[in-house]
C-alpha cells in the first residue's frame, strides 16, 4: 500500500510540474486525462461527463473547459450524430505538450512491465483494478 501511495504522490507531483510549466490549474491536466481516457474508450466526451469525474458543478465544469479552450489545449465540437450535442476534443497540441513530458516517464514503466511474462502482467491489473475500486465513489454518493 505504501508504494501504491508514493507512485500515486510521485505522479501527482508530475501532473503539477507540467501544469506549472504550461501554465495550467492541476485540474486542468486531471480533465485532459479524463478527455484522453475517454476518446481511448470510444465514449462521448461531454462537459457531463467531464464534470462527474471530476466532481466539478456545471459551473466549475463550465469555467474548467472555457479555460482550457482559451489555451488551446480542448475544442468543442458537435457530435456527428446528435448535432444538438457539443463533445470535447483535446487538441493535438496537448496531445504533443503531453507525450513530450510525460513520455519518457509512460515509457520507462512499459519497459517494466514488457519484463513481466503474461501471469504477471494479469496480477497487476487485477491488483490496480481492485485497488482502483476500492477508491472510487460509492454509486450515488
Amino acid at each position: 500500500m505504501h508504494l501504491l501511495r508514493a507512485v500515486t504522490v510521485e505522479f501527482g507531483l508530475r501532473q503539477a510540474e507540467f501544469a506549472a510549466r504550461n501554465g495550467m490549474h492541476p485540474t486542468d491536466v486531471r480533465a485532459l486525462i479524463c478527455l484522453l481516457d475517454a476518446a481511448r474508450a470510444d465514449e462521448p466526451a461531454t462537459a457531463g461527463l467531464l464534470g462527474g469525474r471530476l466532481g466539478l458543478n456545471s459551473a466549475g465544469t463550465t469555467a474548467l473547459i472555457d479555460r482550457l479552450e482559451r489555451l488551446g489545449h480542448v475544442a468543442r465540437v458537435r457530435d456527428a450524430r446528435d448535432r444538438r450535442r457539443i463533445l470535447l476534443r483535446v487538441e493535438p497540441e496537448a496531445v504533443r505538450l503531453g507525450r513530450e513530458f510525460f513520455g519518457p516517464r509512460i515509457d520507462a514503466v512499459l519497459d517494466v512491465l514488457d519484463a513481466f511474462d503474461p501471469a504477471e502482467r494479469d496480477a497487476v491489473r487485477r491488483f490496480l483494478t481492485a485497488a482502483l475500486a476500492a477508491f472510487a465513489p460509492e454509486p450515488g454518493a
